[in-house]
């Protein structure tokens, strides 16, 4: 298989990295893509919720257009987005 490709099975462990203001989002698993119609990625959505028992508590989600998705390393994601870009909804 090329090296260029990589399938979601191997990049659910990446871990997703602000390099806009170093925060770290936990793991690719923990989170979500959004795909469109024609198979383009458009939006990552990042769960900032902080329990892990998200049954019981509201849950904030962060979406960043796919466009601040700056480079997919071996292990790692790297964004570059500010808190202004990024809209947020509570559930």
């Amino acid at each position: 298989m090329d090296d260029k490709i990589k399938l979601y099975s191997d990049m659910e462990r990446f871990e997703i990295i602000n390099i806009n203001d170093g925060d770290k989002h936990g793991c690719l698993c923990d989170n979500d893509i959004v795909v469109d119609e024609y198979g383009e990625l458009q939006l990552l959505i990042l769960n900032e919720s902080k329990s892990r028992f998200s049954i019981f508590s509201n849950s904030t989600f962060s979406e960043v257009p796919w466009d601040f998705v700056k480079k997919i390393g071996s292990r790692t994601i790297i964004i570059d987005v500010d808190e202004n870009t990024i809209k947020k909804t509570h559930i």
